[in-house]
């Protein structure tokens, strides 16, 4: 999609460094970091969210791009947190599928954004 910021990101349009990429997904720093580690990991192709037909060799493929990061970065044994939010008033800002690896510190159990 021409307006998707994710889209020209995984593209090349907007350069980033990306800490993971296979033929499916990338994964990259979070411009607006809520956790010392904050990576999004997200599908080359264009899916709106989870529930848009996702192919389970991108889903396979996001679960090795987790495991990549959290050895990468170290929070592997100290705890982290995957989270991909669904719809507006699910939280999703871009309406690319993406999911949010948060880690590096403590991270509370509730889910107000302010407490992650």
């Amino acid at each position: 999609m021409s307006d998707c910021i994710f889209c020209k990101l995984v593209n090349g349009e907007i350069p980033t460094e990306f800490l993971y990429e296979d033929e499916h997904v990338v994964a990259f720093r979070d411009a607006s970091p809520l956790a010392p580690v904050h990576v999004l990991v997200v599908p080359k192709a264009h899916h709106r969210d989870i529930l848009d037909n996702v192919p389970a060799q991108t889903l396979a493929s996001v679960v090795e791009a987790i495991k990549t990061v959290v050895d990468t970065t170290g929070i592997r044994d100290s705890g982290f947190r995957v989270i991909t939010n669904t719809g507006k008033e699910g939280g999703q800002s871009v309406m690319h599928l993406h999911f949010h690896i948060l880690g590096g510190r403590p991270l509370n159990a509730t889910f107000g954004e302010e407490e992650l």
